[in-house]
């Protein structure tokens, strides 16, 4: 099965590791992976701060970047429901409305693909410790995603999950969210952050790298006993020079 690999803008500068990881994984599942190098954005960073005209002018690049009766797999829960979700209010009845419509029916979150296109969810991984997973908003609300992650990880040899109080609430990123309302936006950390400690957790794990930067940064300025870790870095986990 060929598969294009969509990598968000701040995996691709931030998180590169995270990108490759995908890719292997992707590899090991059996699928042919194809990466366009030019594409960038979703546009949801302009969508969300309601420049709309810019976020249509990007997300139009994107819809020109990919194909549309290929799968299309990201581990970015977040940008693949700006995709499902709100491009709809940017490209219904324009020239790229079936493309969009296409493109949103072929778009997949990492874990969502692999467990219910692929049905796989063993992949080798080996990361000893306790570990708690966090429903990001868009993966839980946009994506519908909840049980693939943990089945995901059920698998992973010498890894404990548990789960923490209140796995459902926000971690307090929202984007810009997190400059315009930096008390908030803290504050919500925090909380996450104590939920896993109370939970016994070494590791917080997640399907967007948004929420655990935030946490992560959280995390280093009071110098916590926690590491954050996403999805696809843990299904990787033990692979050695794979």
């Amino acid at each position: 099965m060929t598969v294009e690999l969509f990598i968000p803008c701040f995996i691709d500068q931030i998180y590169p590791e995270t990108a490759q990881n995908t890719f292997k994984l992707l590899e090991k599942a059996g699928c042919k992976v194809v990466y366009n190098p030019e594409q960038t954005c979703c546009g949801q960073p302009a969508f969300n701060a309601g420049f709309w005209d810019e976020a249509k002018e990007v997300g139009g690049k994107f819809l020109g970047d990919f194909s549309e009766n290929t799968y299309i797999v990201s581990p970015s829960a977040s940008c693949v429901g700006m995709v499902k979700s709100y491009y709809n209010d940017l490209f219904t009845n324009t020239a790229v409305h079936n493309k969009c419509r296409n493109i949103q029916g072929h778009i997949y979150e990492l874990s969502d693909f692999l467990v219910n296109v692929l049905k796989k969810d063993y992949f080798g991984a080996e990361l000893e410790g306790k570990a708690v997973y966090h429903d990001s908003c868009a993966a839980l609300r946009e994506c519908k995603i909840k049980d693939e992650p943990r089945i995901l990880l059920s698998k992973v040899l010498g890894l404990e999950l548990v789960e923490m109080a209140d796995t459902e609430t926000c971690c307090g990123f929202g984007g810009t969210f997190t400059v315009k309302f930096e008390g908030i936006s803290s504050a919500m950390a925090q909380q996450k952050v104590n939920h896993a400690l109370d939970a016994g957790a070494e590791y917080i794990i997640s399907t967007d790298a948004s929420c655990l930067m935030h946490l992560q940064s959280y995390i280093d300025a009071n110098q916590m006993p926690l590491k954050t870790m996403h999805l696809a870095d843990v299904l990787t986990h033990g692979w050695g020079n794979v």
